[in-house]
């Protein structure tokens, strides 16, 4: 859905004898989600549920945000770019994160018509991008140079950490290129300094690349990740189609995760999921992902840490099992800004998975209604 933007104009000013003139512009733009009540059964180490506002205050689908973007013509088909990003909790009116004010985005580069788009700082790693058109139904089916997302704060989001750098689902210190070709061709590299005396430590490189067909989007990415020493790699390749007001998704993802002296888990998951628009204000979606781990080292709560992000305890064994989601949604839309949802997922735990928010429980269900808006 197309975002709609407050803009504020900037000044534009002649550069010097030539009598050129720079365009500028700011734009404040945000957006708001809020689930309630929310169910989740397993909510407690007595088998209890809650029900509240969201899980554990977040929201189901979008982390609530307000940023500013920027852009300034510097001629040649070129322009200055930059963006900050903060998410907060509507629940509580907190930060999502403590002590980062702009915890979804801080970066600025340059966008030029031929050469693509270049950007340096705390930004989206190009492969969560590269892999949001087959991650989930919720998302743009179209590759572009914009950052996209996965839903928030479900049991179906982890899947997203493949495509993780050592830092999360972002990068810190990172950089970014990504260019969209005429033909319909798609190509993003990135790479994030670790800051470390030993250079490679808690770096990160990524390529990506796709093709947007028309009826068909197709894309791909390599991941590779050095966490305290540690090498995380991660293939991925997955698409969409459109059969007419039916939108279909499917994507591969295979991890390789050493774990020093414990060995190497190796995961294949996959996902397939589906989304349904037909004329009105109604559109509906539905999903189902497995994630299967192999020779996995529990973290030191005793559950399967996410990829590329672990902390390993030598004391738990290593473990063989899968996590399989099954998730829907309808969306009832007030306005291209506005929607109201109704959702739920159901995760099953097998062999030596397990998972901390199901509190040993091998099964969770969550149910939840909302409201989103943008401004």
């Amino acid at each position: 859905m197309k975002k709609k933007y407050l803009t504020l104009a900037l000044a534009a000013g002649a550069l010097g004898a030539t009598g050129a003139h720079a365009q500028s512009s700011v734009q404040l733009y945000g957006l708001m989600d809020l689930s309630v009540p929310t169910y989740q059964s397993h909510a407690n180490a007595n088998g209890d549920h809650v029900i509240g506002m969201g899980l554990g205050g977040e929201p189901w689908f979008s982390g609530s945000r307000w940023g500013l973007r920027g852009a300034e013509d510097i001629g040649a088909g070129s322009k200055i770019i930059f963006r900050l990003e903060s998410e907060y909790v509507v629940a509580n009116g907190q930060m999502e994160d403590p002590g980062q004010i702009f915890d979804r985005d801080a970066w600025v580069g340059i966008e030029n018509d031929t050469f693509g788009k270049f950007t340096a700082g705390f930004q989206n790693t190009i492969a969560r991008d590269a892999a949001a058109i087959y991650g989930d139904p919720y998302g743009s089916a179209r590759l572009t140079t914009e950052e996209g997302g996965w839903t928030n704060a479900n049991n179906f989001k982890q899947m997203i950490f493949y495509a993780a750098s050592a830092t999360g689902t972002r990068y810190t210190n990172g950089l970014a290129w990504k260019k969209l070709f005429s033909n319909g061709i798609f190509a993003s590299a990135g790479y994030a300094f670790g800051n470390q005396t030993s250079f490679g430590t808690n770096s990160n490189y990524q390529a990506a690349v796709g093709y947007n067909g028309g009826q068909f989007d197709v894309s791909g990415f390599y991941n590779h990740v050095n966490r305290a020493g540690i090498t995380n790699q991660t293939f991925s390749v997955g698409g969409n189609y459109q059969f007419g007001i039916l939108r279909a998704n499917a994507g591969y993802f295979r991890y390789l995760g050493n774990q020093g002296a414990l060995g190497q888990r190796q995961d294949n998951s996959w996902t397939v999921s589906f989304k349904l628009s037909p004329k009105g204000p109604l559109d509906y979606e539905l999903g189902y992902q497995q994630m299967r781990v192999h020779n996995a080292a529990y973290n030191g709560d005793g559950n399967i840490p996410n990829a590329n992000i672990g902390v390993f305890d030598s004391a738990s064994g290593l473990h063989n099992g899968f996590k399989e989601t099954l998730y829907w949604s309808a969306f009832y839309h007030l306005s291209k800004r506005t929607e109201v949802y109704l959702a739920g997922d159901y995760m099953k735990l097998h062999g030596g998975y397990t998972v901390g928010s199901t509190f040993g429980a091998n099964n969770q269900v969550e149910l939840t209604t909302g409201v989103r808006t943008r401004f």
